[in-house]
């Protein structure tokens, strides 16, 4: 007698055939052990009692399966696969290859295939990329990890907006906090001239790849390179350093995820549903945050460079670009039409490229050559136009605007004259 290799299940029939051959097993009882009416139980156990444990091992094991795809039309579609179809996955390979070329075959068994022939890594072998855990920096101010989180920080209390955090690197304490509407240029602009009067400038700042700090389009070519916020921090002698992925931002994520638990909380606690109650309200959850959750650094030097007065943060923390000077003294800037006054200044800057200046807070400065130029607005049409392209840096004022016009608008839509009930035949 020869043994094969049997599978559980056959194991379990076995012991009970051979219980009840020898009569320790009632048949009855042998039926509902096995799930087998007594008709299959006794034909079962005729094969058992001529060929003993080999009349219970199926006769299909080890032969091919009878609807097996032939080698031909295998091979046909591998080489399809492979010519046409390399980076597809076998879902969509498998309809393509019926869409296209009239080859019906299962996205498994093409899996399977694809697997066999090297053209695909089953889920084992895709394993993720690791992102091993980095040193954090020696000394504060080395490098200070910037951030933004859009969430609902005053649930449902207040608008949803964007919680603007800085982080020390060597510390993981929070460096500035500031509630804005958008993650703007505008919006950092004012972060980080508050987080360098606070501290001073750091070595670097890291941060995504968010357009603020970086010109994202590979077919840009003109200009230098720089966005407006890498301009201020080249101006300022800070350097700018994007982070490849979330992950190599860890410091900064996982705090994410702290002031998004706590910090929401504590809004509540405190009843606040407002961006300038929550800005008043963030420095005494800083310091609270800070000596709870803050680490104490490698090297006690501080690398924070003094602010000097010839860094001039009012004026290196703005929004600059250059527009050509007309010859009827006029230039176009954000959809709005400034004319120069003929002063002999202005008159010199015909054909001429100069410098607008947009402050934070304050008003549009046109400059040349050292000399700020006076100048008057001229809006040809204040309308907003439907589907209008607006830059993110201007949304927030223009949707306030929107909002002044519409009601405005609506203040002045006179009601509709009511029109008197046609007075049925039948009531006359």
């Amino acid at each position: 007698m020869t043994f094969r290799i049997m599978s559980d299940g056959e194991l379990t029939r076995l012991e009970v055939l051979r219980d009840l051959d020898q009569q320790r097993l009632a048949t009855e009882t042998a039926c509902q052990l096995l799930r087998l009416s007594r008709r299959q139980l006794f034909r079962v156990l005729r094969a058992y009692r001529v060929a003993d444990a080999d009349g219970l091992i199926s006769k299909k094991r080890g032969r091919p399966s009878n609807r097996l795809t032939s080698a031909t039309v295998r091979d046909g579609a591998l080489v399809i696969v492979r010519e046409r179809y390399a980076d597809f996955g076998p879902t969509l390979a498998a309809e393509k290859l019926a869409e296209l070329h009239a080859i019906q075959v299962s996205h498994e068994t093409l899996r399977k295939w694809m697997i066999a022939d090297g053209l695909w890594l089953d889920r084992k072998r895709r394993l993720k990329r690791a992102y091993q855990p980095r040193y954090r920096r020696d000394c504060v101010g080395e490098l200070v990890q910037v951030d933004g989180s859009d969430h609902r920080w005053f649930e449902d209390r207040g608008p949803m907006c964007t919680l603007l955090v800085y982080i020390d690197d060597a510390t993981s304490r929070l460096m500035q906090l500031l509630f804005v509407p958008t993650e703007s240029t505008f919006s950092y602009f004012t972060a980080t001239r508050a987080d360098l009067e606070a501290y001073g400038k750091p070595v670097a700042f890291y941060t995504d790849k968010h357009g603020v700090f970086r010109v994202n389009r590979r077919d840009a070519v003109e200009g230098d390179g720089l966005t407006q916020f890498g301009r201020v921090l080249h101006r300022l002698n800070i350097d700018l350093i994007c982070a490849n992925s979330s992950q190599a931002k860890g410091r900064a994520e996982r705090a994410n995820k702290t002031l998004q638990d706590r910090l929401v909380k504590e809004l509540r606690l405190a009843g606040i549903g407002t961006m300038k109650a929550g800005n008043a309200f963030l420095p005494s959850f800083m310091g609270d945050y800070n000596a709870r959750f803050g680490k104490t650094p490698a090297n006690l030097k501080h690398l924070h460079r003094p602010v000097s007065a010839r860094d001039d943060l009012a004026e290196a923390v703005t929004w600059r670009e250059t527009r050509l000077v007309s010859q009827a003294l006029t230039i176009n800037y954000d959809r709005m039409i400034y004319l120069l006054e003929q002063t002999p200044a202005a008159l010199a800057t015909a054909g001429k490229y100069i410098e607008v200046i947009e402050y934070v807070e304050g008003p549009i400065v046109l400059r040349h050559d050292g000399d700020d130029l006076l100048y008057r607005t001229f809006d040809k049409d204040r309308r907003v136009d439907q589907a209008a392209i607006v830059e993110n840096k201007r949304l927030g004022p223009l949707l306030a605007m929107i909002r002044e016009n519409q009601q405005r608008r609506d203040a002045q839509a006179k009601p509709r004259r009511s029109i008197p009930p046609v007075r049925s035949l039948s009531a006359s």
